[in-house]
């Protein structure tokens, strides 16, 4: 009986711990590394993972690199086996902080925040901050931020022959949306 208790308490504790954080695995992430008067290069990932803990005011982003899409098999190709080496380095995230984050302050207005932290790719850390709009959408909340990176920060070595025809600053843009049941009713 003791031990019934015991395990019904944990598992209550666990689930009131786990409803803590919002979350998705849905997130999205386009970048571009075009240069003018050269060919296309985009990509775009659509199952990027997001954990928010409004309590700590924490970020988390998680990417898979294998699951970047580019329109030519090449350049997809290119991309893990060259550049981001996703076999070896198989994720790239971001953990941060939100400035001035408060989770009574979200309604249907975009607010701009800052989020000061580290991002990981290719095993290089770097130290960032990021603006991101946020605001109160059916579902939870939806996070914007569009920011730079830099390859040469991530050791990311382009061959000479091609390197003019690739940007030496990424643009990247997130997209997506955050909630979870608990937080469809906190919103409302």
């Amino acid at each position: 009986m003791k031990r019934t208790v015991f395990f019904i308490l944990l598992f209550t504790a666990c689930s009131i711990i786990a409803q803590e954080k919002i979350t998705t695995n849905k997130a999205i992430i386009n970048f571009e590394a075009t240069v003018p008067f050269f060919e296309e290069i985009k990509a775009v990932n659509k199952s990027v993972m997001i954990i928010l803990d409004p309590k700590a005011s924490t970020f988390l982003c998680t990417v898979v690199m294998r699951d970047f899409h580019f329109k030519l098999d090449l350049m997809e190709e290119h991309f893990n086996q060259n550049y981001v080496e996703s076999d070896r380095y198989p994720k790239a995230f971001f953990k941060g902080k939100i400035a001035k984050f408060d989770l009574k302050d979200i309604d249907e207005t975009e607010k701009e925040y800052v989020i000061k932290g580290k991002l990981m790719i290719r095993g290089k850390y770097k130290e960032i901050a990021v603006k991101a709009l946020l605001k109160k959408v059916y579902g939870g909340i939806q996070i914007k931020s569009d920011f730079p990176i830099s390859i040469a920060d991530f050791d990311i070595e382009i061959p000479n022959r091609i390197a003019a025809k690739i940007a030496k600053t990424v643009n990247t843009e997130l997209n997506g949306v955050i909630g979870n049941d608990e937080m469809l009713l906190t919103l409302k």
